[in-house]
């Protein structure tokens, strides 16, 4: 870890020597489709600052546009046909959330531009929490779910609600009977967990990096395949389940090919940029680059994933 942090130390400064000619796409403007502090407003913001630092792009404005658990953003977007200065960061949350709203306005209407990120969800207790470990917490879980709530920052279909639901499942909980308290952002999860109003929380690993270097908050489990920020997996602690959150880029629908292009090069170069390499460092996000048509294909997938899983669980429309 220690050596791939001075790589990227080396290679950023190899970039300031050469920085490279900015993309002409004056007025760029990204849309986060959540309240800030959420994983969408951090995935922006940082994606903003590489674009800017990196010479790609200066002077991206990223603004928020919170509703309906993502709809609201996607309508915005559905509405902007034709506008190649606009793109929206969205994810597997924003999928879930459009199946259980019945969303008029979809997904498959919009521009796919590409897959960025991939996370592991992170199942946490506050730094003094009674829970040494995941079996404790499965242990007062199953003895009594209405005592042991839940927060995430996710509405019901998205990556914060799920993850719990898959676990609960797998341990032999009824979803219905999940306490399941949803919180706009993280910075209104972190107050809730701190303060005992939800037993423990789920979360994407780079919202809160800080709180868990600092041990206000302890990771008790990964929900990836392999162990992330020093906690073990949830397979390795005999819950089989493997469950990753993803993040993206999209455009507005009735672009150009020329449109389409610009958004699309502007974002392959930010994947291609040493400052894009250290924000993924910094958050503990796992490249998932994904491009174009392959993207929209994926986003498909995705949504008869989230309705199949959602519909099984009796948690759908």
């Amino acid at each position: 870890m220690a050596l791939r942090r001075i790589l990227l130390a080396a290679l950023l400064l190899l970039a300031g020597c050469a920085a490279p000619d900015p993309v002409d796409l004056p007025g760029l403007r990204v849309m986060v489709p959540n309240p800030p502090g959420s994983g969408y407003d951090f995935t922006a913001r940082a994606m903003a600052r590489a674009l800017g630092d990196s010479g790609v792009l200066p002077d991206v404005e990223v603004f928020n546009l919170p509703g309906g658990s993502g709809t609201t953003g996607l309508h915005r977007l559905v509405y902007e046909s034709g506008n190649g200065t606009l793109m929206m960061l969205m994810g597997l949350g924003l999928v879930g959330a459009e199946y259980t709203s019945g969303s008029a306005l979809g997904l498959s209407r919009t521009t796919p531009i590409a897959r960025l990120v991939s996370e592991p969800g992170i199942i946490v207790v506050r730094g003094d929490s009674a829970y040494a470990d995941m079996g404790d917490l499965v242990d007062a879980w199953r003895r009594d779910p209405a005592t042991v709530p839940v927060g995430g920052g996710s509405s019901p279909g998205g990556p914060d609600h799920l993850a719990p639901m898959l676990v609960a499942e797998k341990i032999g909980i009824a979803p219905g009977d999940v306490q399941y308290h949803r919180y706009d952002g993280g910075g209104d999860l972190l107050a809730a967990i701190l303060s005992g109003e939800v037993a423990f929380g789920v979360s994407g690993v780079g919202e809160y990096a800080d709180q868990i270097r600092s041990g206000q908050l302890r990771i008790l489990a990964s929900t990836g395949e392999k162990t992330s920020a020093g906690a073990p997996t949830l397979r390795e602690c005999g819950i089989d389940v493997v469950f990753e959150n993803w993040r993206g880029i999209v455009a507005p629908p009735g672009l150009a090919p020329e449109q389409t292009a610009l958004l699309t090069e502007t974002v392959r170069r930010l994947h291609e940029s040493p400052q894009w390499a250290a924000a993924l460092e910094r958050y503990g996000w796992r490249d998932a680059y994904l491009e174009g048509p392959a993207f929209g294909e994926y986003i498909a997938a995705e949504s008869a994933r989230m309705a199949d899983t959602l519909g099984r669980m009796g948690l759908g429309r």
